[in-house]
């Protein structure tokens, strides 16, 4: 972008907005026209792509305090963008810019013809800027420093058996439908950045990165522990006293037969080995937590027998150990 470029281009209304719009206004603007223009949705309009390009340009100057300020100032000089060549003067014999500029570089009374060329016979535009503060250069009235792009926060939510087998979604940012893939095993919460597909940059800068937020959806039964599943199983009296063999059900809807211990603590946990998430580094294992299941009503023969296991029972005190511990 030349000088001459910030003295023809009206960005504001490039972008559609006033030229005292605030931050917000503008970069709500902006992602509004981006996306109607982008060549995504437009394929094949050349229209509508180099009004693409004009969105982008103005953005990255309105968009960075400093350049806008600058621009504001080229464009208050030049009273609205016209171009600027030699020839008589205005009403009253007053020649504008070139007469305002003739004694700095023409002599006393003498005309300068401004050209964007820099050919002989007048002043390259840029350069007369460059006077001022270096065109092209960081600071200048010339073309902007390249800048990267922002990042971008964008998020997801996915299913439990999704997120813990990993999965490709689809994240709409920026104009467009971007495709990511999400790791086996990502927890609830979980940012991943997506680097690249944020805005674009000017001036040839990269562009920025997408940080997508991944929200996981609980599951009624399985939870993640690393690359680890948990699962709480329910196992009667008979079976957490005497010990069982029981079946335990997996992520990948099969059943895996676990052997439940001679006196199983309600609380005790059993692992199967290989059974968790498999991820690209390590599988993980299934840890059972047993929870013994106590009916809610006894009747008859099992009220009967019950009653004479308390019976054989009685003088064992399974809180003996919490009392001495208590009075440590």
């Amino acid at each position: 972008m030349t000088g001459q470029d910030w003295f023809e281009k009206d960005f504001y209304r490039t972008l559609g907005v006033p030229k005292d719009a605030d931050e917000a206004a503008i970069k709500k603007a902006y992602r509004h026209l981006a996306r109607k223009l982008h060549p995504d949705a437009n394929p094949g309009d050349k229209a509508a792509e180099e009004k693409f390009k004009e969105v982008g340009e103005a953005y990255s100057v309105l968009s960075d305090q400093s350049q806008r300020q600058q621009y504001d100032a080229v464009r208050a000089m030049a009273g609205g963008g016209a171009r600027f060549s030699a020839g008589p003067g205005g009403p009253g014999g007053q020649g504008g810019f070139e007469d305002m500029f003739s004694g700095m570089f023409g002599g006393s009374g003498g005309r300068v013809r401004f050209s964007t060329s820099g050919g002989s016979g007048g002043i390259n535009f840029d350069d007369l800027l460059g006077s001022f503060g270096g065109a092209g250069g960081p600071g200048g009235f010339g073309a902007p420093a390249p800048q990267r792009g922002r990042d971008i926060s964008a998020s997801v939510t996915l299913p439990f058996r999704q997120a813990a087998e990993g999965s490709m979604v689809s994240v709409a940012a920026v104009g467009r439908t971007i495709s990511a893939r999400i790791p086996a095993g990502v927890k609830d919460g979980a940012k991943i950045r997506l680097r690249g597909k944020g805005e674009a940059g000017s001036g040839g800068a990269a562009p920025g990165d997408i940080i997508l937020t991944v929200q996981v959806t609980p599951h009624p039964v399985f939870s993640l522990d690393g690359p680890n599943l948990r699962v709480t199983v329910p196992v009667t009296f008979p079976e957490a006293a005497l010990g069982a063999q029981i079946e335990v059900p997996t992520l990948d809807g099969s059943r895996v037969k676990v052997k439940v211990p001679v006196g199983t603590p309600s609380g005790r946990v059993l692992r199967v080995k290989g059974k968790g998430v498999r991820t690209a580094k390590d599988t993980g294992d299934l840890l059972v937590s047993v929870q013994v299941a106590v009916p809610g009503k006894v009747t008859g023969e099992a009220r009967q027998a019950v009653e004479s296991f308390r019976d054989a029972t009685a003088r064992e005190d399974p809180r003996v150990e919490l009392f001495r511990q208590a009075a440590q």
